[in-house]
């Protein structure tokens, strides 16, 4: 039975959305073959069958599994056998708590710095699609965004501290190793590197030496997808 995970992509077969990374990061723990598919913003056709349209989507056979959280909560439920994503009962109300922060908090502020440059990535049939769509949610263009960018970025990165303290702490979020959690705040992380050339971390920040270290899991799985240095 195949494995097929739907995500948002551009040119250049860059790969953006940080829900997404969430799912694969979380399908390579778990040590499951799959094939990733591009779904473009303006035609959701080849997700028509799910029933929805959000993204990522999960097909396992004839199921349908729409949303990270939903997929990672299939995941572990479907092979219990394998990595767990979460250890327990306790470990899954934690990342659920972070999956609810980043997706309010972390993914707002990193949305304010990046959004401009995500526009240069996107396939060319999306192009009018994507500045229509997100100047209406922001409210102003596009271009808009990059006034005051480098004021904008030492607040968000004084918004990570208790982040940054937790890792200091410990080696991951999930404490000794690697779990969900970390997933989730690594997608949000990666869809800056793989969109912008903007860093939104500083590079002696304690949070950027976890990232680097999730960026080398899975034989570099997070380094070797295309996008910018950090």
């Amino acid at each position: 039975m195949s494995i097929i995970l739907y995500e948002l992509a551009g040119r250049d077969d860059f790969r953006f959305s940080p829900f997404a990374w969430r799912s694969k990061m979380a399908l390579h723990h778990k040590g499951l073959d799959f094939e990733s598919r591009s779904v473009k913003f303006s035609d959701r056709g080849p997700i028509e069958q799910s029933g929805q349209e959000r993204m990522p989507v999960l097909l396992d056979g004839d199921t349908w599994v729409p949303d990270s959280w939903a997929i990672a909560e299939y995941l572990d439920a479907t092979w219990p056998d394998r990595a767990p994503l979460f250890d327990n009962d306790a470990a899954r109300a934690h990342a659920r708590f972070i999956n609810s922060w980043a997706d309010i908090v972390l993914n707002a502020g990193v949305f304010g710095l990046i959004v401009h440059d995500i526009l240069d990535h996107v396939d060319p049939d999306d192009v009018d699609f994507f500045r229509t769509t997100r100047e209406a949610r922001i409210g102003k263009p596009l271009t808009d965004t990059l006034v005051g960018r480098e004021e904008r970025v030492e607040k968000f990165r004084t918004s990570l501290q208790p982040l940054r303290l937790t890792l200091k702490a410990q080696k991951y979020l999930g404490g000794a190793t690697v779990s969900y959690a970390d997933y989730i705040i690594f997608g949000s992380l990666q869809w800056a590197r793989c969109s912008s050339p903007f860093q939104v971390l500083a590079k002696d920040d304690a949070i950027a030496t976890w990232f680097s270290t999730m960026l080398e899991l899975f034989d570099g799985l997070g380094r070797k997808a295309p996008g910018y240095e950090v």
